[in-house]
């Protein structure tokens, strides 16, 4: 039984869900969001609560149903609030810098890495060796950050590179004479 499936999905003051078929709809004070959801699953909305059960005992319908419940959780959460990524950049000359909807990076490349952001999401530049992705679609600002790290990622002997906040990066002892 999936222990994640089996919890409710709370809906907050402010936030709303319809359900017309398999489609599931939240509207909340930021941002409206939809997802359908297969039909290994039932969705059902009673007392302010969202409920995922499996609709049989195979394989395919619990994992369908952990996963649903996360998707609306996250639905749920990115309507009323904002998801945010933190990425820092480390090496001599490497920055970054916004114009317009373009994300300039200036990585070390024989070129300047211009990274076009998608709709949905914004990303800014507080210091040219810091960014922030943020986004109500958890899975769209996860998937943007990781697009912009894997123009540089870092690298186990100096470190160089884009990396998330806070991420170690286990460096490597160099040659020896």
């Amino acid at each position: 039984m999936s222990r994640i499936g089996k919890q409710p999905v709370d809906l907050p003051d402010g936030v709303s869900a319809s359900l017309s078929g398999q489609t599931i709809e939240i509207k909340g004070p930021k941002d409206t969001n939809s997802f359908t959801a297969s039909d290994d699953v039932t969705l059902s909305v009673e007392n302010g609560k969202v409920v995922v059960s499996p609709r049989g005992k195979s394989k395919r319908a619990r994992q369908q149903w952990g996963m649903t419940r996360t998707i609306i959780a996250n639905m749920v959460h990115g309507s009323k609030d904002t998801f945010k990524k933190e990425l820092s950049i480390h090496g001599i000359g490497y920055r970054a810098q916004m114009q317009g909807s373009v994300l300039k990076l200036n990585l070390g490349l024989s070129h300047d890495v211009n990274f076009e952001v998608p709709e949905g999401v914004s990303v800014t530049v507080p210091k040219p060796t810091e960014l922030v992705v943020e986004g109500h679609d958890k899975q769209l600002v996860g998937q943007v950050a990781s697009n912009i790290r894997d123009w540089r990622r870092p690298e186990p002997y100096k470190g160089k590179g884009i990396r998330h906040k806070g991420e170690f990066i286990f460096q490597k002892e160099g040659k020896k004479k």
